[in-house]
């Protein structure tokens, strides 16, 4: 039990999970836009989300903190310069733009972790924008960079989808919050830290209903019945998320809530 232990820390600490739970999204993107499998689209978000994620993780305990390095993070280290060459070589099969676009998410990524501003700390300890960044960056890589690599047209479908999208992740990451509420430093002023866990809980209820609502104008009626599924499943999430709750609450239970939804439409 205990090394089934250590295999599922290491896959979550490691940024597999989330990764797949990107890499899940973006399999929902091509499957309601039509768009072919594009495997070089799906594992660059897949390795870039590894080497993202485990850079805003590792670094400033590294670089900062200059914690030891232990045999997990030093195996960790060598899967996130693996995933980094692996990004480098699916960026190559991508169109121009869709490259461009792509190394402004990571410029994101970049300033959410790293202090470029004289005197002033990273994006991440920005008072009350943390949420909307991260919320931007999924956003951007899992459904703007699809669409523009398959040359399809911005209509008004595409940003419906966009925002619906944007919710989701916003809402996922409310749960993320409320369970690190006693964690989290107080200046970061947080959604929970600003209006209270009863009034977060609200919130994520309230934008899930138009959420679902909106999806009636351009999804079919079994990927109404799908979406509504996930919207129930992530008001029980919601509804049970306190700051008591184990780690795995979040970073295994909430975060598999997309590849939940991309099984679903794959299997239903």
């Amino acid at each position: 039990m205990k090394f089934l232990k250590q295999i599922l820390d290491f896959y979550l600490n490691s940024s597999i999970h989330v990764a797949l739970s990107c890499y899940a999204l973006v399999r929902v993107t091509f499957h309601v836009f039509h768009i072919q499998y594009d495997e070089a689209m799906a594992l660059f978000v897949f390795f870039g989300t590894i080497v993202g994620y485990n850079f805003v993780k590792y670094d400033a305990l590294v670089r900062v903190k200059k914690n030891p390095i232990g045999i997990q993070l030093k195996i960790i280290a060598v899967l996130s310069f693996i995933s980094l060459i692996l990004v480098g070589y699916y960026f190559f099969h991508l169109q121009r733009i869709t490259q461009i676009v792509s190394v402004g998410i990571f410029a994101v990524t970049a300033l959410y972790t790293l202090p470029f501003f004289p005197n002033r700390k990273n994006a991440r300890n920005w008072a009350g924008v943390k949420i909307y960044i991260v919320a931007l960056c999924w956003v951007g890589a899992t459904l703007v960079l699809p669409i523009i690599n398959a040359e399809i047209p911005f209509t008004a479908n595409f940003f419906i989808k966009c925002i619906q999208r944007f919710v989701l992740v916003f809402v996922l990451i409310l749960v993320f919050e409320i369970l690190d509420l006693a964690n989290d430093d107080p200046h970061l002023q947080t959604v929970p830290q600003t209006i209270g866990v009863k009034k977060t809980k609200i919130l994520g209820f309230s934008l899930l209903v138009p959420f679902w609502i909106v999806g009636i104008l351009s999804f079919t009626f079994h990927e109404l019945i799908i979406n509504l599924i996930m919207v129930i499943m992530l008001m029980l999430f919601i509804a049970f998320a306190n700051p008591n709750r184990s780690k795995y609450y979040t970073s295994f239970w909430v975060e598999s809530v997309p590849i939940f939804w991309w099984l679903m439409i794959v299997f239903l």
